[in-house]
């Protein structure tokens, strides 16, 4: 299951993180957040020891979406030791979150 991340711990969560992480930013009151929230549950069980998934709500961690310009949700980071290496905005599909992952984390 995808862990929550906040503002105080996401520099230790992500950006220390030995694994490559997939932080996804979004919120309760967002309907494509949550018809993607199931997408990324399953994805943190397929990938579980090699990659870390973490979810962050924007409306209760404004700091860090600030830092990283986030405008629409959701949207999904992948940070790779403690860098951005990809960013899709919007409900994309299971199949295209994989494969932006094995191109990009490993």
């Amino acid at each position: 299951m995808a862990n929550q991340v906040a503002d105080s711990t996401f520099e230790a969560e992500v950006l220390q993180n030995d694994l490559p992480v997939l932080v996804d930013f979004w919120a309760p009151w967002c309907g494509p957040c949550r018809a993607i929230g199931p997408v990324v549950e399953e994805l943190a069980q397929e990938y579980e020891g090699k990659l870390s998934i973490v979810k962050m709500n924007v409306d209760e961690n404004p700091s860090t979406p600030s830092k990283y310009g986030i405008r629409a949700i959701p949207t999904l980071i992948l940070f790779k030791g403690g860098e951005v290496v990809e960013q899709v905005t919007g409900a994309v599909s299971k199949t295209s979150l994989k494969q932006m992952i094995d191109e990009k984390a490993f």
